[in-house]
């Protein structure tokens, strides 16, 4: 009785100028990731209320090989998380293990190995391969959706970076993600106002025509 959330929360995706003014402009979708490294498993990812911290992932991204991020930008979304896999909720962390176990025993059947969590590229800004956490919260999705319950969102929250101060357990890159599964929990799209948050968002110039 108490799975839905239906409170609103601000999302910020990071990306190419050039693919988020098309997004903006309704000429393009946010792109739903499906790589079998995601730590959240399938769905387009957003930063909870963070638009620094999508910046800065932006940035980061466009200095990797072969990003397609060449003018690192930032969108705003206003998301309904729905039937949301949260991971910050003991009753999910308790799913989560069931999955994973379930996982486990199926793959052993199969004479399968479980997927692991490992080091991913060589940069110190390239995060881990999660492998494993996103075979479990994949297959998880897919109990849920076999018991006629699917999740239209999965969030959790993920210790980064350095100490703030000498002993600190808080780091510098605490944040909250979200993996949207249904786009219909996207309820609008917009760009972040300026402000002393020093984000620089260019100005589209009009044309000679205009």
């Amino acid at each position: 009785m108490y799975s839905s959330k239906p409170a609103i929360v601000y999302g910020f995706h990071g990306l190419d100028k050039d693919v988020a003014i098309k997004i903006l402009n309704q000429k393009s979708e946010f792109k739903h990731s499906n790589n079998k490294y995601d730590w959240l498993g399938n769905g387009v990812y957003f930063w909870e209320n963070n638009l620094e911290r999508a910046h800065q992932y932006a940035v980061q991204d466009s200095q990797r090989d072969n990003s397609n991020v060449k003018s690192p930008f930032v969108l705003g979304a206003v998301i309904e998380l729905g039937n949301c896999l949260d991971l910050l909720d003991q009753k999910y962390n308790d799913f989560l293990k069931v999955a994973y176990e379930q996982l486990k025993n199926d793959l052993v059947a199969e004479g399968k190995l479980l997927p692991e969590n490992k080091p991913f590229g060589t940069k110190d800004f390239d995060f881990k391969a999660r492998e494993l956490d996103c075979a479990v919260i994949r297959y998880a999705c897919a109990l849920a959706k076999e018991q006629g319950e699917p999740f239209d969102s999965v969030r959790a929250a993920f210790i980064e970076g350095n100490p703030l101060y000498e002993g600190a357990r808080f780091f510098s890159e605490n944040h909250i993600q979200l993996a949207i599964i249904n786009p219909d929990c996207i309820k609008g799209i917009f760009l972040p106002r300026k402000s002393t948050q020093q984000i620089e968002f260019a100005e589209e110039k009009p044309s000679a025509k205009g």
